[in-house]
């Protein structure tokens, strides 16, 4: 679904900001830290979660400091809507992660739904080791737990750093949660 202009606005303008563009960028220095710590000396393979991991991941790769390699893995329960459904594999890379350690990145750990499967996934592929980490966790039970979490914000829906609002917003400088608009 398009958002007009004039519903893009709305949204924005009702949207409470909950972690600002500073605050991240703290959050990402305190994951870095804790990845460094935890992979220096392994030569990662790192998955990022597509398509909102892309810019955690963007923004985290330069602030580790040890040898790694980079790929990606497209599972996905949203595919645009504002709720999860079914998980949609488009692509897994099933023949690199065999014996790497792998590093799975992700925007959110919502129910964790999405993440639970793609750590189940790289086990199933023979991955030597599996650690995980998300920019953004939920307030909320979850089916599985991150190793590593950059922030933790109330249960609402979210956009900015890689999360969506109907596929916009991905690009918001910081963490808003969504006003009730009915768009």
């Amino acid at each position: 679904m398009k958002l007009s202009s004039d519903q893009y606005a709305a949204v924005a303008q009702r949207a409470e900001c909950l972690v600002t563009a500073a605050e991240m960028d703290v959050a990402l220095d305190h994951m870095a830290e804790a990845l460094t710590r935890r992979l220096a000396g392994k030569d990662p393979l790192i998955l990022c979660v597509m398509t909102g991991a892309t810019i955690v991941t963007g923004l985290l790769l330069p602030r580790l400091d040890f040898q790694l390699r980079i790929d990606y893995i497209h599972a996905s329960r949203y595919q645009g809507a504002t709720s999860g459904g079914e998980m949609v594999w488009r692509y897994r890379p099933s023949a690199a992660i065999h014996g790497e350690h792998v590093l799975v990145l992700d925007d959110i750990l919502d129910e964790g739904i999405t993440l639970d499967q793609v750590i189940r996934a790289c086990h199933e592929d023979g991955a030597a080791s599996v650690l995980s980490a998300v920019l953004v966790e939920k307030q909320r039970p979850h089916q599985c737990r991150a190793d590593v979490v950059g922030v933790t914000v109330a249960d609402r829906y979210l956009y900015g750093y890689g999360l969506d609002y109907k596929n916009y917003f991905r690009n918001a400088p910081g963490i808003f949660a969504v006003a009730d608009v009915d768009i």
